[in-house]
Formats: C-alpha cells, structure tokens, sequence
C-alpha cells in the first residue's frame, strides 16, 4: 500500500509541475539515431548559413547600383574639380574607375550569388527535415513499442485501476504529439536560436547603435515565453486528460454496442459522449484564447521594434553615416530577429502540449509492476503439477478486506480441483494466484515445490493453460486463434486440439474452414463456438497445470456434455482447476472445495460433501441439480443447436 501511495502521490507531483525534464527525456530517444540527427542539425546549420548571405549579396548589389549612378553622375564633373568631389563621397581614384566601368558585373555577381545560395539553402533545408522526420519516426516507433510492451508487463492490478481508453490515448495521440515536436518543434527551435544569435553578432558588426536600439525587445518576448510556457503546460495535460476520457467513452460503447442497444440506451450514450466532448472543447477552446493573445503580444512587440529601426536608421540615413545598402541589408536581418521571435509562440506551443504528453507517457513507463521477476528468478524445469497454497490470504489494495483469508489447498499431480461458491467467494482469486497474475499478500503458492515468486513469468505460464470465463478471440483466423500459445504448431496440431475441445465439427462447417476470419473480438462466432476455440487453445499447449474458470457456461447442456467427456479425458494426468457451476464437472472433481466469503467452508469429494457439508448441498439443491448431465444419445442427438 505504501509503495502504491508513493506512486500515487509521485504522479500527482508530476501533474502539478514536471516542468520540461521529461520532454528533455524524450529527446534523448534521438542518441539511437545519433548519425542521422546529426546529419539533420548539420545541413540545418548549412542551411541557416545560406540563408545568412543572402543580405550580404542583397547589400552588395544595391551598393553596386548606388555606386554605380553616383559615379555616372560624377564622370560629368570637370577634371579639376573631381578629386575634390572624389574627397566628398570619400572615394579613391580606383574606387571610382571600379564603380564607374564595371557596376553590372557586380550587379550580376551578386544575383547569381542569391540563386546559389536561395538554391542551397532550399536543398539542405529539405534534407535536414527529411531526416529530421525520419528519425522522430524512429523515436516514436521506439517510444510506442516500449509503452506496448510495458502495457502488456504491468500486472492486472495496473489494468485493474486504469481504463483502456486512457492507454490508448497515451501510446497513440500522446506519442504523436511528442514527435511532432522531436521532428519540427526542436529543429524549428534550434533554427530559431542559431538564426537570431547569428544574425544579432552580424547586425552588432554592421551598426552597433542600431543594433542597440532592438536589444530591449528581446528579454520581453523571452519573459514573455518563459510565462505562457508555464501557464500553457498544465492547459495541455488537462486537454489529454479530456481527449482520454473521451476516448474511453467512444471504446467502451464500441466494445458495447449490442448491450447499448438491447437496453434503448443511445440517447443517454449520445449525451455523454456529448458532454465530454464538450469538456473536450472548451478546453481546447481555454488553451486557444491564451495562444490567441499571446501572438499578437509578440507582434506588437516585433512592430514597435520595426518602427523604433525605421526612425534611427532614417536618421542615420539623413546623417550620411547608414548608406541604402547598409539600411536594406540590416532590414533583412531584422527580419532574422523578428522571424525567430514569431516561431517561437508555435515553438512554446508545441513544446508544452509535447511535454504534457511525454510526461503522461513517462508515467506509465515509470511505473513498476506489482508483479516482475526477482533478480535471482529461475527457470521453472519440467513439472508434473503438484500445486499448493499455504496460508494464503489476498488484498486487492492494501489495508482493504481480504478476498481469500488463511486458505490451504494441496492438489498433487493429476487431480482435478473443483472450487464452489458464491459470487465474490473468491474462486476467480484462487486461479489468479497460479499464473502470478497477483501476488498473495500472505502465504505462499508452490508448484513442485518451487514458489511461484521465485521462477521467472514466462516459464510459469508457459506450463499452464487457461480458459478464462470471459472468452477474448483476436482478429485473425480461427487457426491463428488456436495456435496463439503455440504459432509453429501444425496443422495436425491444431486440428487435434479443436477436435478435443469439440470444435472441428463446427469448423468445418464454414467456408474457409480453419482460415475462416472470426472478427474483431470474435464477433462472427456464437458464445458456445468462441468458447471451444478458447479451449481448444488452451488444449493445444498441452499444459501440465490446466485452469478452466467455468468454461462451458456458454454451451448448452448437449454440447457441454461432449467438451467434458473430451476434458474428462484431456485433464487425465493434469493437475486441473475448475471453476463451474454444473454438476457434470463437480462430480468426478478429485477435490472439491467449497468456499464463502474467502475462506474454504468445505472439501472433499462430492458423496462426502453430500453428507457432511451443509453448504454443499444447498449449493448442489439450489444451483446444480437440475443440470444434471443429460443423457448421452440425447446430448449427441441435439449437439447441433450449441453452435
């Protein structure tokens, strides 16, 4: 509990204020795809380099054509008095000759110097966000498989806390949001940067007082961005926590269509769904109206600036001491100010909205799992399936009532274990212990001998097959559903699991046989089919530990009647657990075991428990009796309608 707290409260901490660190962890996924980014960041300098020259070549050229005229107008001054007018415009004789003969082939040099560098800066421009883009892909292919893999390693208690909806939002929009700004956002920024510290040495070389003039504009935009980076973060956490819920609502009415229909409830479906898209927008809508001040603050700021150049430089220009060229040339520059500055209100945008999603992200990356391997966890061998539970007693949540209390259980190799009870008694519990999908809070769970917290996952349950009562069938064929556990099985394989589980039959029966497409979850099969093939998966591992959590309840007597012959058979010299609810698998259970409010009431086989458990036999006269197993000519002459 006390872990599961400090979990707690670390990601409210988070929530609150986790500034950019986990934005800045983002990035570091780039280190993989080192060799590439660097390429990107190197043309990005080219390109920036390029696009530096073009006012230079700008400033050259109207130089060239200032120069050119004044010396035109000069070569029509009499000889005695040109060097006095040379002396005026401060030029020297050579000057002069350079000027006054050859003004177009500068003219001309500097256009072509204009193509070649427009031409640069273009190529390089496109290479760098290219790769750029090409490794924010990698990184989020590397992100996303990293949260799938998580997702898939957390223990059920995660799952238990968290809806489906919210972990799709994270590996899918979160991460998206997160590339966006490792592909555009951080490139954009470090052009910015080099472009505005670049062009600011060169404006502080070409005219220092002018230059000093712009200064004071630039702490402003940067408080400026400093306060609505801080404000804007917790807006677009607050928009992914909506757009999560939201999401939850649209995948539980999906995966509940049939539900939300047999039961008239679209209109109050429409209305949520209508409400939290509302929150939705006006979130959305909240973090609109700060960015829709915010740019043309910075506008403002950048046009004040404009007009505070435009008076010193014209009086520079009035002065003698600016020439055309050198006022064009510092306008683009300023340009080179202004622009960075501009790109920074979506740069702050996206960097917030990035590092809201990479925390939520890192949230559930960070979080450890109530169920891992121990750093000395071993293989478990080859078993034969002896299983017991010591003096186990389980919490769901720490500090809260147990769900099994003080609870010993010795199946040795072979025997079939039959758990009774009431909802809540806490037979699914039992189950869940074998596998490791929870850990007992007291007690020990052995399996020959091993504790089951002490041998790796994988080996555990890889020695266990499953058919939970709640049937999960995936998009593919009925074979890729079979030979899930097992995809190299054969064919022969496949066919003899599905023919033990009693689904062949059926199988065959469609088109595409065994390549027949089941849908999504399974939704062209009836429940007593899906059920089959979910046995016959399990079947197909050939598990020494086999748990069936009332796996016939959506079968009809006569079909049932033909999977427990088959399982009579199949669960023959493996330690099985049942869960049921039909006298057809309690009677030849080895051990029964009875339970209520999370404590075994009773046990033992079903004559003894008849006569010397109450609680059996008013669970056997109130809920088994009459599905006493039927007749076997009639169950197979009526197995057709259980498909």
């Amino acid at each position: 509990m006390q872990a599961t707290q400090s979990m707690s409260r670390g990601r409210r901490g988070r929530e609150k204020g986790p500034g950019f660190k986990p934005l800045l962890r983002a990035i570091g996924y780039l280190k993989n795809y080192r060799r590439t980014a660097l390429l990107a960041y190197t043309f990005l300098v080219i390109s920036v380099g390029a696009q530096l020259m073009v006012p230079q070549m700008v400033q050259r050229m109207l130089d060239a054509v200032t120069n050119g005229m004044i010396a035109q107008q000069l070569q029509k001054v009499p000889a005695a008095f040109l060097p006095k007018a040379l002396e005026t415009v401060g030029w020297t004789d050579q000057q002069f000759q350079n000027f006054a003969n050859s003004p177009e082939r500068v003219l001309f040099t500097s256009i072509i110097l204009i193509l070649i560098f427009a031409v640069m800066q273009a190529a390089f421009g496109f290479a760098q966000t290219f790769m750029s883009e090409s490794v924010s892909q990698n990184a989020a292919f590397d992100m996303r498989n990293q949260l799938f893999a998580k997702v898939q390693r957390l223990s059920f208690s995660y799952h238990d806390r968290n809806q489906t909806g919210q972990l799709m939002v994270r590996a899918t929009d979160d991460v998206e949001k997160v590339r966006m700004f490792v592909g555009q956002g951080l490139l954009l920024a470090v052009q910015s940067l080099l472009l505005l510290s670049a062009t600011l040495v060169i404006l502080f070389l070409t005219n220092v007082n002018l230059t000093l003039v712009i200064l004071p504009v630039l702490p402003i935009a940067l408080i400026l961005f400093m306060f609505f980076g801080a404000i804007s973060q917790p807006l677009f956490t607050e928009v992914q926590k909506r757009l999560s819920k939201l999401n939850t609502i649209l995948q539980e009415n999906l995966a509940g269509i049939k539900v939300v229909k047999a039961f008239a409830r679209e209109p109050q479906e429409r209305k949520k769904f209508d409400n939290a898209a509302t929150s939705l927008m006006d979130q959305a809508i909240h973090v609109s109206r700060v960015f829709s001040f915010l740019f043309p603050v910075i506008f403002l700021i950048a046009n004040l600036g404009q007009v505070a150049i435009i008076y010193f430089g014209g009086v520079q220009m009035i002065n003698g001491t600016l020439t055309f060229g050198q006022w064009q040339k510092f306008s683009l520059y300023l340009v080179y100010v202004f622009f960075p500055i501009g790109q920074l209100g979506f740069i702050i945008s996206q960097m917030s909205q990035a590092s809201a999603s990479a925390n939520r992200i890192f949230d559930i990356l960070d979080t450890r799992s109530d169920v891992v391997d121990k750093p000395d966890a071993v293989e478990l061998p080859a078993i034969k399936g002896h299983v017991q539970f010591e003096n186990v007693t389980f919490r769901y949540f720490s500090g809260g009532e147990p769900v099994l209390s003080g609870v010993d259980i010795d199946a040795q190799p072979g025997e079939t274990v039959a758990l009774l009870g009431a909802t809540g008694s806490g037979k699914t519990t039992i189950i869940n212990l074998i596998p490791r999908f929870y850990d007992p809070s007291e007690g020990r769970v052995l399996i020959d001998g091993y504790s089951v917290n002490d041998v790796k996952l994988d080996s555990l349950r890889s020695k266990i097959g499953i058919v939970l009562q709640e049937t999960t069938l995936f998009s593919g064929t009925i074979r890729d559903n079979i030979a899930f556990g097992k995809p190299d099985a054969s064919d022969e394989e496949v066919i003899a699991a599905a023919k033990a589980a009693a689904a062949h039959d059926f199988i065959l029966s469609f088109p595409n046989g065994y390549e027949t497409p089941v849908g999504e979850r399974g939704a062209t099969l009836s429940g007593g089919q899906k059920q089959r093939i979910a046995i016959a998966r399990a079947l197909l591992l050939n598990p020494h530990i086999l748990i069936l959590d009332d796996s016939t309840s959506s079968v009809d007597l006569a079909t049932e009647y033909k999977i427990q012959k088959a399982l009579d058979g199949l669960m023959h010299g493996r330690t099985s657990f049942v869960i049921a609810q039909r006298i057809s698998t309690v009677v030849n259970a080895d051990q029964i075991i009875v339970l209520g409010k999370g404590r075994i009431v009773a046990r033992g086989k079903h004559e003894e428990l008849m006569e010397n458990s109450p609680e059996y036999a008013e669970i056997y006269s109130s809920q088994l009796v009459e599905d006493a197993a039927p007749d076997p000519d009639e169950a197979l002459l009526s197995l057709d309608g259980g498909n």
